[in-house]
């Protein structure tokens, strides 16, 4: 398997505008999630952006970005297009979608994204779970939850469903983090299909994928890493920056 990670950005975020160029302990929060991808050693790291602005901070800091249609719909959308700039060929079998938003997500749940989709043949879609964070994330529309078929070693299980709605039950549940890691192939399966039924009703596109039946695994992390969607999400970043110098 030859792996690259693309991350997509832009600056038009509807709940928090120019977040990508947000200042979280003296860094662009995109330049910070650069560096963790970099961390994870997996193979080359690229920043796909859909603005200028952006592609300067990331060549700035001396990492590598490519400009994509600023119209593009979707993250998957600007992760092709960078692909078709940089890989036309095809060398990159399999990619990792790393969200521009989790300024601290640790290296090695990067790598157990990539290493899940290497060592799970029927894999098509690698993802990454945490356990839930208090008993509200249960009911919780905002947290994502994924329904595993778990292995017998507990550390990942294949995805039956993702979620919004409550989960009951004794078992775990399984909060999603989202990053992916799509064979080349599935990913470019999974972009050329419309929005299914179950994407638009929980507003997950990850659904559409499990509606055209591809195989999803998800490896178990210790915990889920901050994300930034909003401006108290921010300002905690920015706390935490500050107590982890």
């Amino acid at each position: 398997m030859n792996p690259i990670t693309i991350i997509p950005a832009r600056m038009a975020a509807t709940r928090l505008p120019n977040k990508p160029l947000a200042d979280i302990g003296g860094l662009p929060m995109i330049v910070r999630v650069l560096r963790q991808a970099e961390q994870a050693g997996i193979g080359p790291v690229v920043v796909a952006a859909g603005d200028q602005a952006i592609v300067d901070a990331v060549v700035a800091a001396g990492g590598r970005a490519v400009l994509t249609d600023p119209d593009l719909p979707s993250g998957s959308d600007r992760i092709l297009a960078a692909l078709a700039s940089i890989d036309p060929d095809g060398h990159h079998d399999a990619v990792i979608n790393l969200q521009g938003d989790m300024p601290f997500v640790p290296a090695a749940i990067i790598a157990a994204c990539a290493d899940l989709l290497a060592r799970e043949p029927d894999c098509d879609v690698a993802t990454v779970v945490a356990t839930e964070a208090s008993a509200a994330d249960r009911s919780n529309p905002d947290v994502v939850k994924a329904v595993l078929a778990m292995a017998p070693d507990g550390a990942s299980g294949r995805a039956l469903y993702f979620t919004r709605s409550t989960l009951y039950g004794d078992a775990p549940v399984w909060r999603h983090i989202g990053i992916y890691g799509y064979r080349r192939a599935a990913l470019e399966r999974f972009n050329t299909a419309p929005p299914s039924p179950l994407e638009r009703r929980e507003k997950l596109e990850q659904l559409r994928g499990l509606e055209m039946g591809l195989s999803y695994w998800a490896a178990v992390a210790d915990e889920a890493p901050i994300s930034v969607d909003n401006p108290a999400d921010l300002e905690a970043a920015r706390a935490h920056a500050k107590a982890n110098p």
